[in-house]
């Protein structure tokens, strides 16, 4: 699940904001994460409560002082977000990443996030993957960009294992089930070859389960059966595709297992409504 986020000519800032200061985010990327490099700002949400979020921890090379208790929170898209400091601490440091592009972001890992999410203190492990962030973005050096797309997913995904992992959380079902010693192989199966012709039996056979056993197992922790399962993970993966890609509808059909564009597109429009051109043709305008 958490292989969802693959950044394409991503944005990534650090900025110095002088209190008192107010930003209004309401841009259309699809999901963007801040951590707090100096300061103690907040977070308004346009609906639910403010949050503080604290100063990550260091050592900071030639990028800001040391401070102590990470935080970091990804956003989503659909409401306004307003940062403010009242001045208490001086100017604050954030560090901003930004997954611009709605295939950057694959449907199925965006659907599972809240609006906001505020990573605990307790929780923060990905302390020294901000710091190499932080200090790539003030070098200027041959493949910058590429350095710095993927450490942004590598803090993206580290911040997704701290909030799924929380004593408390309530991780997507997806999520749980990759643990499963049933459910995880035959979802590693799926998403590793969607474009394999399986059948309930295959994938039981593969894990060594009845059909029956495999399919109550499924619908138990990911809430459908395998093969349910396996149809909406190629849909989306073809979605993701058609609108980050410039490869054709026939292609996209056979790599994510349907035999003809036909079939394809059938099934595609059974589950979104739309035709793939027409997807891709939405996406174009976003």
């Amino acid at each position: 699940m958490l292989d969802g986020a693959r950044a394409r000519g991503a944005f990534v800032l650090r900025t110095i904001q002088s209190s008192p200061w107010s930003v209004q985010v309401r841009d259309r990327a699809p999901l963007s994460v801040v951590a707090v490099l100096r300061g103690m700002p907040w977070v308004v949400p346009s609906a639910g409560d403010a949050v503080r979020l604290y100063r990550c921890a260091g050592p900071w090379p030639r990028c800001a002082p040391p401070c102590p208790r990470p935080r970091a929170a990804p956003r989503r898209p659909g409401s306004s977000v307003e940062g403010r400091d009242d001045g208490a601490d001086g100017s604050s440091v954030l560090l901003i990443g930004k997954y611009r592009r709605p295939g950057e972001i694959a449907t199925h890992l965006l659907s599972a996030l809240p609006p906001l999410l505020v990573i605990p203190r307790a929780a923060h492990g990905e302390s020294a993957l901000v710091s190499r962030l932080a200090e790539e973005t003030v070098r200027n050096e041959p493949g910058q960009d590429l350095v710095l797309e993927r450490l942004l997913d590598l803090l993206l995904v580290a911040i997704l294992r701290a909030w799924f992992t929380r004593p408390d959380a309530d991780a997507p079902p997806r999520y749980r089930a990759n643990g499963d010693p049933v459910v995880g192989p035959v979802l590693r199966l799926i998403h590793g070859h969607p474009d394999h012709p399986w059948t309930v039996a295959a994938l039981a056979g593969r894990t060594g389960v009845s059909r029956a056993t495999l399919a109550r197992r499924s619908t138990g922790l990911v809430g459908m059966p395998p093969m349910a399962y396996l149809t909406e993970w190629r849909i989306d993966l073809a979605a993701d595709l058609l609108k980050n890609s410039d490869t054709t509808i026939d292609s996209i059909a056979r790599q994510v297992g349907y035999g003809s564009a036909f079939a394809f597109s059938t099934a595609f429009k059974r589950a979104r409504g739309i035709s793939p051109q027409r997807h891709r043709n939405r996406g174009d305008h976003e």
